[in-house]
């Protein structure tokens, strides 16, 4: 039996978009920069994705901008931004919390000779608006909030934060990392006073190598991968017309039936969150308190801190049993250092080397929850009396 619960690192395609995919590389397979028939076909690919993002975001056609993932989105939102709006200032604000996609663009332009504000979160992952509100300055170019945190499924206050930056400095950008947002949660970028939105398609069920970038019409952004003048001068390349054809088929077919599965996957992790606590010395982070499991959290991401047993030795136990979960952040999952994330929530020191993730996808079913609580009732037991004899 094979269980997939690392959907937070990437999700299974959905067989319609292979099946579209393989039809636009081995039929319509033309370089949409062609005038004759084979690019316009191609074009044709590129205007209907387009077309199928600006409604589910509710935004103009030609606001839309598709890159290689939710990483080069976010470069290209941050450092554009920077360079565009260096007159205005040299200041930028972000959270401690936020993918490695924005920390690391942050410190690089932190040594480009910018100046970086890192907002601290609460225990249970979020950000306080009055500790953005302090650190707005007049010369704030940009501030980036992550939408949903990929370690521990915490949401942020994104449209109170982003209606806050615009009463304070009305010329200050905002952008939102929203790669694990997308498709969980309906965002609006313009009804929430949001500029830029990052988005990636292997977190929908679409293809790996593509992503979008929401750019309002009047922000200001400079170009980072400069070429053939692609997508309106702001991001040259020739097009990944297959995956942005299969990332836009995946949208459709996500958002068809979305209501009816967002509240799938929150009774599948209230379920699976009561089962968990069945367990001795274990934690559920980033769970508000007082509210039912799930509420103000991401539906599909559990955060478990299992005390004496280390998160890789956990990981390859379950592994033994075909089910397939994180240690952290795919992105940083080979990296043998604690998670910032939970280091920022102030999680013990002896818990942050002892959290696994579980993130579920429409395809997550009860039974496959069932088979993953029993492994973990049989084998923590066992895992932390190996530990003890060590």
């Amino acid at each position: 039996m094979e269980i997939y619960l690392d959907n937070s690192a990437t999700t299974r395609v959905f067989p319609e978009v292979a099946e579209l995919m393989a039809k636009v590389m081995c039929e319509d397979y033309g370089n949409p920069s062609s005038l004759h028939m084979k690019g316009v076909q191609a074009e044709q690919y590129l205007r209907s994705a387009r077309e199928t993002f600006a409604g589910i975001l509710k935004v103009n056609e030609k606001e839309i901008f598709f890159t290689s993932g939710g990483t080069e989105s976010d470069n290209m939102a941050l450092i554009g931004c920077a360079r565009a709006g260096v007159r205005q200032g040299k200041h930028l604000i972000t959270t401690q919390i936020e993918h490695p996609a924005v920390l690391n663009t942050m410190r690089y332009l932190e040594s480009q000779g910018f100046r970086v504000t890192y907002l601290p979160v609460d225990a249970w992952g979020r950000i306080s608006l009055e500790d953005l509100r302090r650190a707005m300055t007049p010369e704030t170019v940009l501030v980036s909030v992550m939408h949903t945190n990929n370690e521990v499924g915490s949401l942020q206050p994104v449209a109170e934060a982003a209606s806050l930056v615009k009463r304070m400095n009305p010329h200050t950008l905002f952008h939102v990392d929203a790669v694990q947002g997308f498709g969980k949660a309906k965002i609006y970028p313009r009804r929430m006073g949001i500029d830029l939105l990052s988005a990636s398609g292997h977190k929908i069920h679409g293809p790996k190598g593509v992503g979008l970038l929401y750019v309002g019409g009047q922000v200001k952004i400079q170009p980072i991968i400069h070429g053939g003048g692609q997508q309106m001068n702001l991001r040259s390349g020739t097009d990944n017309v297959p995956g942005i054809a299969g990332f836009a088929r995946a949208a459709e077919l996500l958002w068809a039936h979305y209501e009816d599965d967002v509240k799938r996957l929150y009774q599948c992790k209230e379920y699976f969150c009561n089962g968990v606590r069945k367990l001795e010395g274990v934690r559920i982070n980033g769970l508000l308190p007082g509210e039912p499991d799930g509420a103000g959290t991401a539906p599909h991401i559990v955060s478990v801190s299992v005390e004496g047993v280390r998160s890789e030795v956990l990981l390859h136990a379950l592994e033994e049993e075909g089910i397939y979960v994180s240690a952290g952040s795919a992105c940083a999952a080979r990296k043998p250092q604690p998670s910032a994330t939970l280091k920022a929530m102030g999680i013990e020191k002896p818990l942050l080397e002892s959290t696994i993730r579980f993130s579920f996808s429409v395809y997550t079913t009860q039974e496959e929850l069932d088979y993953t609580l029993q492994a973990m009732y049989d084998k923590i037991p066992m895992l932390r009396r190996y530990t003890r004899k060590r």
